[in-house]
């Protein structure tokens, strides 16, 4: 008798498949912060949502100047899921007053990093989102079922080096797939 065992993907990337119906996720790539048996929570890192690090400063912190530098740090739509709620992912080598630590990464919540971002002292290799992506139990293994995702192991090269235009297909080339090839056509044999 064969028995199941479940394959939780937390340091992933899940890469939309061409024929993803749903607009929040179409072209998506995102990178899983947690999945378990209690669900998924992720981070889509490939969608600018027309911010920048400026303009979540002068909400903050409006009476002290912003550097210029602030003006080209760009914030991702991480998700469709509290859109108003910030998170940045970074190497998880400095912490801040609410940095949960995923392995070789770091995730923020606080604003602490924001700031220290924008005043020169923060790290180096980050990513700003607002919002995220969640999937119930059960939810996201069924998707996958369903071939709506491609996934592998996520890599800080892509979140942090690669321009976010171009993270999708780095991470789908890292699974040797060129997605320009893929049908939009959904079937199972």
């Amino acid at each position: 008798m064969k028995i199941a065992t479940t394959s939780y993907l937390k340091h992933h990337f899940l890469i939309a498949m061409p024929h993803m119906a749903d607009p929040n996720f179409a072209q998506a790539l995102i990178y899983l912060v947690e999945h378990n048996r209690d669900g998924a929570m992720g981070l889509i890192v490939n969608r600018p949502n027309g911010l920048n690090l400026t303009d979540i400063l002068e909400q903050l912190r409006p009476d002290e100047p912003v550097t210029l530098a602030s003006q080209y740090l760009p914030i991702l739509s991480g998700g469709p899921v509290q859109t108003d709620r910030g998170f940045v992912l970074h190497p998880a080598d400095i912490h801040f007053q609410a940095t949960l630590d995923l392995g070789q990464l770091g995730m923020t919540t606080s604003q602490d990093v924001l700031f220290a971002i924008a005043d020169g002292y923060g790290p180096k290799r980050h990513l700003i989102a607002l919002g995220y992506a969640g999937w119930e139990p059960g939810q996201l293994e069924a998707e996958l079922i369903d071939n709506v995702w491609l996934s592998c192991p996520a890599q800080p090269d892509i979140l942090f080096d690669v321009p976010h235009d171009q993270r999708i297909n780095a991470a789908a080339a890292s699974l040797g797939v060129d997605l320009r090839l893929l049908s939009s056509q959904v079937g199972h044999a």
